[in-house]
C-alpha cells in the first residue's frame, strides 16, 4: 500500500464531519467541511480488499473531502473499540505527481480490516499491513493513521450515526 501524504502546520478547528447512511446500498459517506483553497490533485484513492471492499477517499485540490465506504469488508465487532489517545492536529495534504499534474485517480488493492464497537459508532478500517502508526485528525469525528513513511495505513470513523432502521 503506497498512497502517501505531506502534513502542514494545522490552525483553527478540524472541520466537521456529515455521516450518511444509503439505507438501499448500505453506503456510508463521511463529507469534510472544508475550504475550496490549495492547489493539489483533484479525484479519487480508491482502496480495494481482495473480499472485494471499497473505501473511496474523495480528494479537491490536495485536501480530503470525503470518504465513502461502498462496498464493505467483514467488520468484527468488538465490546470496545476506542481510537488512539494521542493524535496529531495537522493538515493533510495529496501531493501532486509529476505523471499526473492537476489529477489524481489511483486505485490500489490492498488488504483492508474493519472492526467497530458493540454499537457501530466507532469504526476503524485498518489499511494493508499491521505496522507502526501515529494518527492524524482530518476532521473533528475522522482521523487517519500514517505509517513512519505517511502513506495511508488506517482510518478511524468517530460518532458515526446508526444505519437507519427499516
Amino acid at each position: 500500500m503506497n498512497i502517501a501524504v505531506q502534513l502542514e502546520p494545522w490552525t483553527g478547528t478540524p472541520p466537521a464531519v456529515e455521516y450518511r447512511w444509503d439505507a438501499d446500498t448500505d453506503i456510508l459517506t463521511a463529507r469534510l467541511d472544508t475550504p475550496e483553497e490549495g492547489t493539489g490533485p483533484t479525484g479519487s484513492l480508491e482502496l480495494e480488499g481482495s473480499d472485494g471492499a471499497w473505501l473511496i477517499l474523495d480528494v479537491v485540490k490536495g485536501r480530503f473531502v470525503g470518504i465513502e465506504v461502498a462496498v464493505w469488508p467483514d467488520v468484527h465487532k468488538r465490546a470496545t473499540l476506542a481510537p488512539p489517545a494521542v493524535v496529531e492536529d495537522a493538515r493533510i495534504v495529496v501531493p501532486l505527481r509529476a505523471s499526473q499534474p492537476g489529477a489524481v485517480l489511483l486505485e490500489v488493492e490492498t488488504p483492508l480490516l474493519a472492526e467497530s464497537d458493540e454499537e457501530e459508532r466507532v469504526i476503524y478500517f485498518r489499511v494493508g499491513l499491521k505496522r507502526d502508526v501515529r494518527t492524524v485528525r482530518l476532521g473533528r469525528d475522522l482521523l487517519l493513521d500514517l505509517d513512519p513513511q505517511s502513506r495511508i495505513a488506517g482510518l478511524w470513523l468517530l460518532n458515526v450515526p446508526p444505519f437507519p432502521s427499516t
